[in-house]
């Protein structure tokens, strides 16, 4: 299919025409209910529109970058899904015959025929249970919700109240509470259940179900195969149920009498049928192939499909890869308490599917998690997990070694579908209990595995995990000092990577039997505790990474280790002990302790101290700052500036701080030796978490974090390097072999065990509340897709959405997407205002732009003794009315066809506009700096690229024309009308340009002089041009600012970049060179500081 017309001007007669014919296909092949999948930049793929507002989107904002086979729109399809007759009685633009087709026909019904009786019955056969479910369900969405209601059907209307319900969390008894009173008020005849169970009983069939397998009390064993029928473990001899003691036959008579309870139950929801529905539903299915057809591949990784760790397990699987269908699986674990409460202990193990062939957008949103197992409290599993993990990994190794025959609802045919399982997510205690290597003691981290650096400090009475330099190259200078290090020279090389058959060698011949009273398992080599479930997939040696290391929770605890220490809070790892322990070292004798005549010790104070007044700054900074609305919660509530301190810190404000605010409050205080390396600390988990990854950035932040972390070890006492601290080193590494962090930390897997967490209705059954609670959104999420023009989790617009687009117009200067907030102000322009507000439309309208040469050269050739400077300055001025009289002038002569919006264009705007508080474009909201001063956030700051012409005096005759950056705040936003009520909105702000105004500090921010902005004639900018900043005032040069520059959130980069050489680069000089660094004597004691005495083992300055 010819796709050329695709990268024409979208103006043009072959794109339309390209167009048209693509939407006839769309349309007679893909279309639900007269829509399809809008494939336009804004919509993703995510909406269903109309072939008008299809057309729209695609000529005025282009394809999504990267959709080049139009699979989701009819190329790959050859025939049409069956129908069912559900009547034509009901128009409510709701999918009941999609939701019915996808969810239970090919689900479960397999042998449905057309060819039934009047009953709906096939054959002269009794129906099974799964059949008689889809027919009771055909019977519901027949039926009418009241006599003579021609809109909802029974099952219809059902299924979007418990949409409603699930939407905004109504508990069960305000849904039944709701049912009554519908019932109530509805006329006679009506068809809605009277409770929420009833109603959940009529949407079951819709759903999918679980299973639940007993379990031994001490986590040695789960009933079922062989063990099904047994009574006790076969391994600690425990009562299958709780208080079954009786052994006698009276005990025996009594216990018939009355039902046994389990001790515990694992709940596991079949992970077969949940893959199989994805393919099934029209809806989800083609978007299964979008990490072989809809990926940008440029070298650059956005997705794991563009990771070497995909890439790899494809060339080593290469039947398994042919097929673009099969699946890879991400799996989490973790515990919560499911009871809200610290005080009591209570730990639930929820284990969770993450499939990755979904795009970004979809990838990682909790409608696309699946729960496969539910781990009961109230202990942990603990060691013990790979008991409960039995069910899973069956499932996982038939998907692999047979394949389940399923039917694809976008190709409409059946194929054989696979699935493999990539790595796991988890936090670092957690990863333990996955990987069977254990976290804590002499050989803690996992990556280094048998080669941990670790020191036992005797004092301190813990490991630490020092060493970085082994990352560094072999001729590095710090490798031979010994002064400022651990009193060694390092000769040794950074650790190689555990493979999988590594593991297994070392873990070959040794056995392990599970259970909590079970101690007779043998001491296995280094650290390990057994040999992880997974190696019993055939595939799972192979995986070049296994085991994630989540950057969650390894950047929080950096971030809460460095903020305690530098400010010495009642956390810092800079203690008496850890001072006893540098003088048991031998290093650093400068800060060991001094004792007087009198006995008393003195601690002098480190480098890494601040003082008094710092420490104000330091607080003050990040107690004033603002941030834009949805960046971060309130920080400031957690900063105390006097007595200064921070607490109560949460993960993601630990991840902000440590991404972009804790460097900016560094900026003043700590001597450069101290702050230069925190904030390349920084700077490297913030290179790190970038959504779009390339291996040559991850080589030189491989690079980087072993020199920053060798510059810390100089500054930081070893009680500092715990094994968080430590883990960043591997960070980068994981990141080169996996991509983009985004895919494997905890944040999104964090917010789904919150809303796991939120199912509880019954305290006493908290595990049974949460499968039930499961199956009910499970249900409803299915079902949410196919209902149209209703607000649900996977189709509602985001804060900051644009809103719609102008459908009308033809100049894409008048397209406007954005939306305004707030009230809107009807004012008269004066004269001047519009005058500048309109020239700036007119030069950055593409249609205007040979006018603008012909313009220009006209005044060439009649003033060609005048300098370039005064050509240019005569242009701004008389360019408007030139145009307007040049306009009319072709439109008497009916020359190049003069279009309604180019006249209206050269008209210039009414004098009467709109103004505007608050006005949201390009994902991002912006706010008028006038009403920041009550709020507690920051949406004035602007930045813009603009061309500018730059010329070194007056009688310059060679300008330079380059990309110049100014920096402004948002003073107006303001809303031109043109004649046919065509309009354009304007930003006019305050603006800082290059030069005196602008420049770089030592710690390499840009800062700007805000209280002197420029004296410009063009102060308007189109709001599609903005892009947003914050700033954060210097606490000691006043009226000067540091810039952060940031993005709209849920923006993907799909773009398509330069491809890169990864083999040119490291050969090359900016590689193989040294990294800046300085390798200045440290100072140890800091300078105009009193020492201190200690109390309580602590010191306290």
């Amino acid at each position: 299919m010819d796709r050329s017309w695709m990268y024409k001007f979208r103006g043009s007669k072959e794109y339309e025409n390209g167009l048209d014919k693509l939407l006839d296909i769309a349309f007679e092949k893909e279309s639900v209910n007269g829509k399809i999948v809008c494939p336009c930049k804004n919509c993703k793929l995510g909406d269903w529109v109309d072939r008008v507002t299809a057309k729209d989107h695609l000529t005025y904002h282009g394809f999504l970058n990267g959709y080049a086979r139009w699979f989701v729109h009819g190329e790959a399809s050859s025939s049409t899904r069956p129908t069912y007759d559900l009547g034509d009685n009901f128009d409510n633009g709701n999918d009941m015959q999609g939701i019915l087709h996808d969810g239970i026909c090919f689900g479960r019904v397999e042998n449905y025929s057309d060819d039934n009786d009047g009953d709906g019955i096939p054959g002269d056969e009794e129906p099974n249970n799964d059949a008689k479910c889809f027919y009771e369900l055909l019977k519901n969405a027949e039926k009418e919700l009241y006599p003579g209601c021609k809109k909802y059907s029974q099952l219809s209307a059902i299924i979007r109240l418990f949409h409603i319900k699930c939407l905004n969390r109504v508990s069960n008894k305000g849904f039944t509470d709701l049912l009554e009173f519908i019932k109530d008020a509805f006329p006679v005849g009506e068809t809605f259940p009277k409770s929420y169970y009833e109603a959940k009983k009529m949407i079951r069939g819709l759903g999918l179900s679980y299973n639940k397998i007993h379990a031994c009390l001490n986590d040695c064993m789960l009933y079922r195969k062989e063990y099904e029928n047994h009574t006790e473990c076969h391994v600690c001899k425990t009562s299958r149920y709780l208080g079954d003691k009786d052994s006698d036959a009276v005990g025996e008579a009594l216990s018939k009498k009355k039902k046994k309870v389990p001790a515990k139950v694992l709940r596991h929801f079949p992970l077969i049928p949940r893959l199989q529905r994805l393919f099934m539903s029209s809806k989800t299915a083609s978007f299964m192939r979008w990490h072989e057809e809809g990926r940008t591949e440029d070298g650059y990784m956005r997705h794991p499909a563009d990771s070497p760790a995909w890439k790899t397990f494809d060339f080593r699987n290469r039947d398994f890869a042919e097929e673009t269908r099969n699946i890879r699986l991400g799996l989490t674990s973790d515990g919560f308490n499911p009871f809200r409460s610290l005080n009591v202990h209570y730990s639930t193990w929820p284990v969770v599917l993450i499939p990755y062939n979904l795009p970004p957008w979809m990838c990682m949103k909790q409608e696309y998690f699946f729960l496969s197992l539910l781990i009961p409290g109230p202990t942990m599993p603990g060691n013990n997990l790979d008991v409960y993990l039995e069910p899973l990994i069956e499932e996982l190794k038939l998907l692999w070694e047979v394949g389940v025959n399923t039917y694809d609802a976008s190709m409409n045919r059946n194929f054989n579908m696979r699935a493999a399982l990539l790595w796991t997510i988890s936090d670092f205690p957690a990863l333990a209990n996955l990987s069977g290597w254990s976290t804590k003691g002499e050989f803690a981290c996992p990556s280094c595995h048998k080669d941990t650096c670790s020191r036992w400090l005797w004092y301190s009475g813990k490991h630490c995990y020092m060493g970085h330099r082994r990352f560094l190259a072999s001729d590095h200078p710090f490798r031979k000092d010994k002064r400022s290090f651990n009193g060694f020279e390092e000769h040794d090389k950074a650790p190689s990577q555990l493979s999988g058959d590594m593991v297994l060698r070392e873990l070959d011949g040794h056995t392990h039997t599970f259970g909590r009273l079970n101690n007779d398992n043998r001491k296995l080599p280094y650290n390990w505790k057994k040999r992880s479930i997974f190696f019993e997939l055939p595939y799972w040696k192979g995986n070049i990474l296994r085991h994630n290391l989540d950057v969650m929770h390894i950047e929080s605890n950096v971030c809460e280790s460095v903020l305690a220490t530098i400010l010495g809070l009642d956390k810092s790892k800079d203690h008496a002990k850890a001072r006893d322990d540098l003088q048991e070292m031998g290093i650093r004798s400068e800060l060991h302790p001094i004792v007087d005549e009198y006995g008393k010790r003195y601690y002098p104070p480190p480098c890494f101290l601040m003082n008094r007044a710092e420490k104000e700054i330091f607080c003050g900074v990040l107690k004033q700052i603002k941030v834009p609305d949805g960046y971060s919660s309130n920080i400031s509530k957690c900063i105390s500036k006097k007595p200064p301190k921070i607490f109560g810190l949460k993960s993601h404000d630990n991840h902000i701080l440590m991404q972009q605010l804790f460097p900016l409050a560094l900026r003043r205080v700590l001597p450069k030796q101290v702050r230069a390396p925190l904030i390349d600390l920084c700077n490297f988990f913030r290179g790190l978490c970038s959504k779009v990854l390339h291996a040559r950035e991850l080589i030189q932040l491989e690079r980087w974090i072993a020199l920053t972390l060798c510059h810390l070890e100089r500054i930081f006492p070893p009680s500092f390097f715990d094994i968080m601290v430590h883990l960043p080193i591997h960070l980068a590494t994981e990141a080169r072999l996996a991509g983009p962090v985004q895919y494997r930390w905890m944040y999104p897997v964090e917010r789904y065990l919150s809303t796991l967490k939120a199912y509880v209705r019954n305290r006493s059954r908290p595990e049974g509340s949460i499968a039930e609670g499961y199956l009910v959104e499970e249900c409803v999420v299915f079902c949410a897709r196919y209902l149209d023009d209703v607000e649900t989790r996977s189709n509602r617009a985001t804060r900051n959405h644009d809103g719609n687009i102008d459908t009308r117009v033809e100049l894409p200067i008048f397209v406007n997407p954005g939306r305004h907030l707030r009230g809107v102000n009807i004012v008269n322009w004066d004269v001047d205002t519009m005058k500048r507000a309109h020239q700036y439309v007119l030069f950055n309208c593409e249609i205007v732009q040979p006018f603008l040469s012909e313009h220009r050269e006209m005044i060439r050739n009649q003033n060609p003794r005048l300098r370039i400077r005064d050509i240019e300055r005569i242009h701004n001025e008389t360019f408007a009315s030139w145009f307007a009289n040049q306009v009319q002038n072709m439109d008497f002569v009916n020359e190049r066809g003069i279009s309604d919006e180019l006249r209206s264009l050269a008209q210039g705007p009414n004098f009467i506009g709109k103004r505007y508080k608050g006005f949201i474009i390009n994902g991002i909201r912006f706010h008028v700096k006038e009403i920041e001063q009550r709020r507690k956030t920051q949406n004035s700051g602007v930045v813009v690229i603009a061309k500018t012409t730059s010329y070194s005096s007056a009688n310059d005759r060679n300008p330079v024309i380059g990309d110049v950056t100014y920096y402004g705040v948002l003073k107006e936003i303001v809303e031109l009308e043109y004649f046919l009520s065509r309009k354009v909105v304007l930003f006019k702000c305050d603006w800082v340009g290059q030069g005196r105004m602008q420049r770089q500090d030592e710690n390499g921010f840009t800062i700007v002089d805000l209280s002197r902005p420029m004296n410009t004639g063009e102060p308007f900018i189109l709001a599609s041009q903005a892009q947003q900043v914050f700033y954060a005032e210097d606490p000691i040069d006043k009226g000067w600012h540091v810039v952060i520059k940031t993005a709209p959130r849920d923006c993907f980069d799909m773009d398509r970049r330069e491809e890169i050489d990864v083999e040119d680069y490291l050969l090359s000089e900016t590689c193989t060179g040294d990294i800046s660094d300085d390798n200045e004597e440290i100072r140890w004691v800091r300078e105009g500081v009193g020492g201190t005495a200690t109390t309580n083992n602590m010191i306290i300055y």
